[in-house]
């Protein structure tokens, strides 16, 4: 980039990232290289590492993509990776796109957690919407009565799991859709839902399918 006061470039370079991180979309140095039209990649770093010692970004260490907002407060903001969708309705394969995170507070362990987004209606009466992301922790088997991530053989669905003694039921909340019950073999619990989270934006026509 041409030449700029240092303190007017680092605060490009902080609102840049800003927006970056707070669209789910956190970036490498060299993204910020090539956005802030740095001719070398050192410079780019140099200006990210002066914003981690002052505070206003936070960097976890050994990751391309570990730049993040600070914590405002006790509870840290962890990046969480969006997987793709998930049906609430009948089942659909769950579409991987780990180019995509999400912010989230108050979680340890990052790498326990991934987030999805809903299609379809049979979880309205949990609150779960069509368009809704799901925040899961990762973790196979699941207490009756929680709100599972499961795969069954190859497609993955949202549902509220209810064990009858060896009887694996997955239950909609919504009384238009049907109770499954899987064969146990080909079943696998993939998480906990612990989180939903609703744009007020208006959503996609692919989103609310």
């Amino acid at each position: 980039m041409g030449r700029t006061a240092t303190g007017r470039t680092r605060e490009l370079v902080f609102r840049w990232v800003q927006q970056q991180l707070l669209s789910g979309r956190p970036p490498t140095v060299r993204d910020v290289q090539h956005a802030l039209s740095f001719r070398a990649v050192q410079s780019a770093r140099e200006h990210l590492e002066t914003l981690v010692q002052e505070g206003r970004l936070a960097k976890e260490p050994g990751v391309a993509r570990g730049y993040r907002l600070p914590s405002t407060g006790s509870a840290p903001t962890v990046m969480v990776p969006l997987l793709g969708r998930v049906q609430a309705g009948s089942r659909a394969t769950a579409l991987v796109d780990l180019a995509h995170y999400l912010p989230l507070q108050s979680w340890p362990e990052p790498a326990e957690l991934f987030s999805l987004r809903v299609r379809g209606e049979s979880m309205t009466g949990a609150g779960i919407l069509p368009g809704d992301v799901v925040f899961v922790r990762r973790q196979p088997t699941a207490p009756s009565g929680s709100i599972v991530v499961a795969l069954v053989e190859d497609e993955a669905t949202v549902k509220r799991l209810r064990r009858r003694g060896r009887r694996v039921e997955l239950h909609p909340e919504n009384p238009d859709f049907e109770v499954m019950v899987p064969d146990p073999r080909q079943l696998t619990i993939l998480g906990v839902v612990i989180e939903v989270r609703r744009s007020l934006e208006a959503r996609s026509p692919e989103s609310c399918r």
